[in-house]
């Protein structure tokens, strides 16, 4: 039937995803992807004879996956090993302050009444139900949904949902509203942090983004074989049901006939033909050109001002000495507000704040003897592609700082020269162009940013879109809901096209055939 072949470009996350489940409802799909492996920015790398995460290392919304993994004729326990993580993370400051966050609520908010006192855990329950009623309301009407505007959102949720959706509080600063929950301003780090899951700031991000906290305190899991594991699980799920994947393939331009996506040229000469396309690439990317002339109509580029977060990544097997170590740590800056003035300045924090996430240890915080696998990540600015971007000399000093900190907060790092390879902003930008390094699309910056990115469906017919650059957002599992959607509007598009052809009568306007695909 028309419609059924599917050329997906990239194997992120989000194509991965609409690529099984497109795979499972019978249709032939053949998934391009220029690395040599699946994954995306879900990547790892190879470090003194082990494999090292160097991409996204905390995975959530488990469910989401279960059903996903489900409705693409699998499970999602049969492909992938992942336990609850007990403790949800680990947060020190310069001032000696250490405070862990748990996968159980009461034993958080006891933590953090021994932290900071009673009020401060009065703080956390309102601020816990707040995030939680927050994901409620946006869940099944903005994140699972097509993409729509506030009217549309509005019209969703019904005018007796009205004061719901004004409680999401998007016209207020995530700092400020942060700040009416607790007064110990340690705390207020802790949980404006979570805005830089999706490369913002969190003095710049609307107060909406609690509801990341909300989602985070109802479960991660430890994914045995690294996040990677479940990229591998998604390819093999659509290889099952027939799915062609075509490794260190490059894709240089989006073929179209007659204003439709009729297929795609390679960097070697050789061109497939498709029925659609799903572009799992950011739209920036396709705006500028990357894909050829042809595409650049597809959607809007993001302006770099605009830009989310980038990083200096550290992927290491180092020895550690010192502070005891979770999976995921966080050492904060004794500068909040002045590390990202300096990000929005295109400057490295001269203070940084630090993750430090230890692959090694379990549930409960133990790693086998020895130096251990670890993903170390500072905040940038995303000028990778700018005359502005990173000196040499800027990002060894930086490097120099982040050791020293993290030693000062009792955590010493030895590693090896030949055993540690750093990720720059400039290298992401060559990894995924015209992004200029930054690894979440658009930032969520002001109450309309989320309405800015944009959806499955592009100005070209037959041209999709996927990735954590995309509706709804950015992180694992909102990609993989990028895809989910993709899917189900490609899907939708075909019934469309195949109703009306079945409703077609004698006699009706007709076009002339195209003889050339056009790539301009």
């Amino acid at each position: 039937m028309k419609g059924d072949k599917v050329v997906v470009i990239g194997a992120g996350i989000g194509g991965l995803t609409a690529a099984a489940l497109l795979a499972a409802r019978g249709l032939d799909v053949t998934v391009l992807e220029r690395a040599a492996h699946p994954g995306g920015k879900m990547r790892s790398l190879p470090i003194a004879g082990r494999t090292v995460d160097a991409g996204p290392t905390v995975f959530t919304m488990r469910p989401l996956f279960e059903d996903i993994f489900d409705a693409a004729g699998s499970s999602f326990a049969s492909h992938v090993t992942a336990t609850r993580a007990t403790t949800l993370a680990r947060h020190r400051w310069a001032d000696g302050g250490a405070l862990d966050l748990h996968a159980d609520h009461a034993h958080s908010r006891d933590a953090i009444g021994a932290f900071a006192g009673a009020a401060e855990a009065r703080g956390f329950e309102a601020f816990s139900a707040e995030a939680a009623r927050i994901h409620a309301t946006l869940y099944d009407s903005f994140m699972r949904r097509p993409r729509t505007n506030p009217v549309g959102l509005t019209w969703r949720l019904g005018l007796s949902r009205l004061a719901e959706l004004q409680a999401t509080r998007p016209y207020e600063c995530l700092w400020s509203a942060l700040g009416g929950h607790f007064k110990d301003i340690r705390l207020q780090q802790l949980f404006g942090r979570y805005a830089t899951y999706c490369g913002s700031s969190p003095f710049q991000a609307p107060a909406t983004l609690m509801l990341i906290a909300h989602v985070e305190a109802s479960g991660v899991w430890l994914v045995e074989g690294g996040l990677q594991r479940v990229a591998q699980a998604l390819a093999d799920i659509a290889q099952g049901h027939g799915a062609s994947f075509r490794y260190n393939s490059d894709v240089s331009a989006i073929l179209t006939q007659s204003g439709r996506a009729a297929g795609v040229a390679l960097s070697s000469g050789e061109q497939l033909a498709a029925d659609c396309i799903i572009a799992n690439a950011d739209p920036s990317a396709l705006a500028t050109g990357c894909f050829g002339k042809a595409a650049r109509r597809a959607c809007r580029a993001v302006k770099p001002d605009a830009r989310s977060l980038s990083s200096l990544t550290w992927a290491t097997v180092a020895e550690t000495r010192g502070m005891p170590l979770q999976r995921h740590n966080v050492f904060f800056s004794e500068d909040y507000a002045r590390e990202f003035r300096d990000i929005a300045n295109g400057c490295l924090p001269s203070s940084p704040s630090v993750y430090v996430c230890a692959q090694d240890r379990d549930a409960a915080g133990h790693a086998p003897p020895g130096p251990e696998r670890l993903q170390i990540i500072v905040n940038a600015p995303a000028s990778g592609d700018s005359e502005s971007s990173l000196t040499q000399a800027e990002i060894d000093t930086c490097e120099t700082r982040m050791l020293s900190f993290l030693q000062r907060l009792g955590l010493c790092v030895r590693w090896q020269p030949e055993a540690r390879i750093l990720t720059t902003p400039s290298d992401y930008e060559r990894l995924f162009p015209s992004t200029g390094g930054a690894l979440y699309g658009r930032a969520s910056h002001g109450w309309a940013a989320s309405f800015l990115r944009p959806g499955s469906k592009t100005r070209i017919p037959g041209l999709y879109l996927a990735g954590g650059a995309t509706h709804p957002g950015a992180g694992v599992p909102m990609a993989a809901l990028s895809g989910q959607l993709a899917s189900e509007a490609l899907m939708r598009d075909r019934a469309s096209m195949a109703l009306s052809r079945r409703a077609a009568t004698p006699g009706g306007m007709s076009t002339p055939s195209a003889t050339t695909v056009s790539t301009g």
